[in-house]
């Protein structure tokens, strides 16, 4: 295996996004976690994703797309039968725009405990990053969850992960906060926003003061849950909370916060009504998060470069981010 700063961990997935009036689809190659992995090798971060795909052409062409981006592959899992996809329409209306899975038994969502040297396969890589999205599959993604998470720990790795919360993933009979405080006690650094935590972790959310609709009230929410974060999970030192917000199918008004050790920092506020594609842009930032730190940025210089990266990904087609990164500094 080569040797990576970073590991990302999760489903690779196809999105479709059919024209079905002209019986033509877009197709992307995609997946919260290899939107990560694509940001951090567009930026020069050796980084490696980890995923399962079944052995066939459609898996060699998909890995091979990866590769191009300077992504090693030499981690993945192979076994199962298919790759999972999912339906995004391409109409003008982004805001409002359908996803529709289709991701039961994919090679990824029958991934079991107990069969997977997670050791080795982590080799001596400095990071590892996995998403609220894999324990939404089913009982036993969780399970292969605390297993890869329990490894990295051992290992001495630094651990993020983002609190991407998707109504119609979580379908087994599990509501998020009975599953990801235990996976989050693994966590340095935690990533997402404060209605996502809330769901995810039973944190707090003082909906009367949102009501005020200012940044202000949102920046002190902001605070107060991080703190409530760091406060309950212990190894947690950093917490980063986005937020986005829309009045059109192509506005966003964006900026971020960073928590760390008590510390805030916030980043410029980015308006825009030319978005092309919301996809990945929280993927984006995360990559942003992972780069700037284990670039030894100060936190103010973490929080500008994540922002200014999630912000830059409005404006590319597809899940992966290609902005290049002179572009980024100029954003900031």
């Amino acid at each position: 295996m080569k040797a990576v700063k970073v590991i990302t961990f999760g489903e690779i997935l196809l999105r479709l996004s059919p024209q079905l009036s002209s019986h033509t689809a877009a197709i992307y190659v995609g997946g919260a976690e290899a939107n990560v992995a694509a940001g951090l090798a567009q930026w020069g971060t050796p980084v490696s994703y980890l995923s399962k795909v079944p052995d066939n052409g459609l898996s060699r062409d998909v890995l091979a797309q990866l590769s191009a981006l300077g992504i090693e592959t030499d981690r993945m899992l192979w076994g199962g039968d298919r790759i999972g996809i999912y339906y995004l329409a391409q109409g003008s209306d982004l805001k409002h725009a359908e996803v529709v899975y289709d991701r039961k038994y994919s090679s990824f969502a029958g991934i079991e405990p107990g069969t997977t040297d997670w050791d080795a396969i982590l080799g001596d890589a400095e990071w590892f990053h996995w998403s609220a999205i894999t324990p939404a599959l089913n009982p036993q993604a969780a399970a292969v969850c605390k297993e890869v998470l329990e490894a990295a720990t051992r290992k001495g790795l630094i651990i993020s992960t983002d609190l991407n919360f998707r109504s119609k993933l979580w379908q087994y009979g599990k509501k998020p906060f009975e599953v990801m405080p235990e996976l989050v006690e693994y966590c340095d650094v935690i990533m997402g926003n404060i209605w996502a935590a809330h769901t995810m972790l039973d944190t707090s959310l003082n909906t009367a003061e949102l009501e005020r609709d200012t940044k202000e009230a949102y920046l002190e929410q902001a605070e107060h849950v991080a703190k409530e974060i760091t406060d309950r999970y212990k190894r947690c030192k950093r917490v980063a909370f986005t937020f986005r917000f829309s009045s059109g199918p192509t506005h966003n008004h964006y900026y971020a916060f960073y928590y760390n050790e008590g510390k805030v920092s916030v980043s410029k506020a980015y308006d825009t009504d030319q978005v092309v594609d919301r996809v990945g842009s929280g993927d984006c930032f995360m990559a942003g998060l992972i780069h700037a730190q284990l670039a030894g940025k100060d936190d103010q210089g973490i929080i500008s470069f994540a922002a200014a990266a999630a912000y830059s990904k409005f404006f590319v087609k597809g899940d992966f981010n290609t902005t290049p990164i002179e572009e980024i500094y100029k954003l900031m």
